[in-house]
């Protein structure tokens, strides 16, 4: 019997069909694993994952090879992104064990949970050979087994990697490493497959604002144009795909995650703030526009979008310059191919190429401009109508965050809408806003947040520290953006769990809480990959907490957590993007931003201020917004009232003064 047809994961859902007797992961699975005297088989992957698909189509949905798994183990199906501490425990296994890490994942353990055999992806043929070599081996060889088990959870025991200082020289030699690593040519760092290294392009635009650094402002303006003009760029819908396995941006993994294109709209958003780079206003309105419609849903917004269609990598995406002539015609058909760099050869697969752009047209002449509109608006209609990849549409708490934030980043800076109520006037972007905002606040049970739902539907995985840090962020970006008490006090709330609950004691945090489900080891990451870790997202949530109401608790907190990462920080600087960005808004300030009366000031502060600056809006002594109490407009006007580090200077009441004061260095 699979037991997954209820499951909120829509990748679970999946496998619900298969002859596999999948169990869903939980106290129930291991109790059978025990009844029956078998090991666990645990399965980890995620809905947008090609290979995982590969693996279930070949294994999983194979009568032969499910009676084999059935027979010989208690299959268990982990989807990563709803159960991100189960698959952090086992991938530390896999990679500890193999040397390399991904997904799918494939685990034997032991029915307590201890890993004793790990692996990735396997061929029909050799999964089923390893799953008697490892039912042979469970009857036989059981001592070795549960010893070699029991060896691996005592190196994956997470110890505290140590402390150090968070200083200015700390972070510029952290720059430095950046850029020997930085690939001059094509820009971000190391070869294929490249990602987007986007939480380290928001540190370097952080120090760019605070050293004034040329050099770190390049590399973020170059490699955002490097991406934004080749293949991992959807050049007809805007959004970005996960990677690009090759070093020159070309061809992309198609699957397109939520996170990564939340935290490239606040890339590019911040970029055009510092430079008013037009590629990056138009590449932060697109992908603004693909979060809002590609990605939303009534209540919030969907994970991701799958790496396949149809069980094929690129379908929906891939063109050939005869598919160019047949939708727009001779003479715009080979002028797109040029554009879009289409060959005869072909980019991609089977003589088919990923769309690159081959022109800077935000600055050709207004014809071209209108060519390339009508071209791509003609080539739009046409893929519509092509097979389209699914949509895992469940809704993951620190993803929405960090969307929210983003969301809330663009439409103060992009579209002039610091004031409270105007966020009204901006269509898709304010029901996004709304949707998403409302869905966090009901992914709260019980003064504990939940990591996902679907369908309206909270599931029951309990949120992790990711989770808290990232929604708090956005309770205070809420703030700042509506002037509403409610959303501080919600921030405030997670924070206080997170506190309590996730604290090592000693400055630093666990990803899970003190009273969740115990693992066999206790999870805690403070690297930056994909997404900010647990304890940096944590960090910057308390930084704008600390700042927006005055606590100094708070900001002690984060400076705690912060050196925590000082070591990361200054071996691995690629893999801790979030902590140096959170770190700089510290060496500044950050800034605070009162503005009472006034929406020129507002607007201003809002395109002018630091990133990491806080900044709110409304009448003095508003109930709830401890920024605006005791902060009187003078003189009639509109007034600024700016402070760092709960120190303030003087009100201003010209924006231009409050221009120089906030880019002052």
């Amino acid at each position: 019997m699979n037991r997954l047809a209820q499951a909120t994961s829509p990748y679970l859902q999946q496998h619900a069909e298969n002859p596999v007797d999948w169990w869903e992961w939980g106290p129930e699975a291991f109790a059978e694993a025990k009844r029956r005297d078998v090991p666990l088989l645990i399965s980890v992957g995620y809905s947008a994952c090609h290979w995982c698909h590969v693996m279930a189509h070949q294994s999983f949905e194979d009568p032969d090879v499910a009676a084999v798994v059935n027979a010989l183990t208690v299959p268990v199906k982990v989807d990563r992104e709803e159960r991100p501490d189960v698959d952090a425990v086992y991938m530390a296994a896999t990679q500890a064990t193999t040397g390399q890490g991904g997904w799918p994942m494939t685990v034997f353990a032991t029915p307590d949970g201890e890993p004793f055999y790990c692996g990735t992806y396997f061929p029909r043929d050799h999964f089923v050979a390893l799953v008697e070599a490892v039912g042979k081996a469970w009857s036989e060889q059981r001592d070795d087994i549960l010893a070699q088990g029991r060896a691996i959870v005592e190196v994956l025991a997470p110890a505290s990697s140590g402390r150090g200082e968070i200083t200015a020289g700390l972070l510029d030699a952290a720059v430095g490493q950046l850029t020997k690593g930085y690939d001059d040519l094509r820009g971000g760092f190391g070869g294929a497959p490249k990602f987007p290294p986007s939480m380290v392009l928001l540190f370097l635009l952080r120090h760019h604002e605070r050293t004034g650094s040329p050099e770190a402002l390049e590399m973020v303006r170059h490699t955002c144009e490097q991406m934004a003009r080749g293949g991992m760029y959807d050049q007809l819908a805007g959004g970005f795909a996960r990677y690009s396995v090759d070093a020159e941006w070309v061809v992309p993994h198609f699957e397109k995650m939520l996170y990564d294109n939340a935290l490239l709209l606040r890339v590019y958003t911040q970029l055009w703030k510092l430079t008013g780079d037009k590629l990056a206003l138009r590449v932060a309105r697109e992908t603004a526009e693909f979060l809002t419609t590609d990605l939303s849903t009534e209540r919030g917004f969907a994970a991701a979008l799958d790496a396949d269609t149809d069980g094929v990598e690129g379908l929906t995406y891939a063109w050939t310059a005869d598919q160019l002539v047949e939708v727009l015609g001779a003479d715009d058909g080979a002028w797109a191919a040029d554009l879009f760099k289409v060959t005869k050869e072909g980019t991609f697969e089977h003589g088919s190429s990923v769309l690159q752009l081959g022109m800077d047209v935000d600055d050709a002449a207004p014809e071209v401009v209108a060519r390339w509109r009508r071209v791509r608006r003609e080539l739009r209609s046409a893929r519509d109508l092509r097979p389209q990849p699914a949509r895992d549409d469940k809704l993951v708490a620190a993803w929405n965050g960090l969307t929210l934030t983003a969301l809330v980043e663009y439409v103060s800076i992009v579209e002039d809408s610091g004031p409270q109520g105007s966020l009204t006037e901006h269509g898709h972007n304010a029901l996004a806003i709304w949707a998403a905002s409302g869905n966090l606040v009901d992914h709260i049970v019980d003064g504990r947040l939940r990591r996902v739902s679907r369908d309206g539907v909270v599931g029951t995985p309990a949120g992790v520290l990711e989770d808290y840090g990232c929604v708090a962020e956005a309770f205070c970006a809420m703030h700042q953006l509506t002037g509403e008490g409610r959303w501080l006090t919600l921030a405030g709330e997670l924070l206080d769990v997170a506190l309590e609950q996730f604290t090592d004691g000693e400055g630093g945090f666990f990803d899970t809480a003190a009273d969740g489900e115990a693992l066999v080891v206790r999870p805690r990451d403070p690297s930056d990959n994909a997404s900010p870790s647990g304890v940096t997202a944590l960090c910057g949530a308390l930084t704008a907490y600390a700042a927006l109401t005055g606590e100094s608790r708070y900001r002690e907190a984060a400076e705690a957590a912060l050196a925590t990462t000082a070591p990361l920080i200054a071996k691995y600087p690629r893999f801790a993007g979030w902590s140096m960005a959170v770190a700089e808004s510290h060496l500044v300030g950050p800034w605070e931003v009162a503005v009472v009366g006034g929406d020129e000031l507002a607007r201003t502060a809002w395109r002018h201020a630091p990133g990491g600056s806080v900044i709110v809006s409304g009448a003095p002594d508003q109930p709830g917004v401890p920024l605006l109490a005791d902060r009187p407009v003078l003189g009639g006007a509109g007034t600024a009232y700016t402070c760092k580090d709960f120190v303030c200077d003087l009100p201003v009441t010209d924006p231009a003064d409050l221009v120089r004061r906030l880019t002052a260095r």
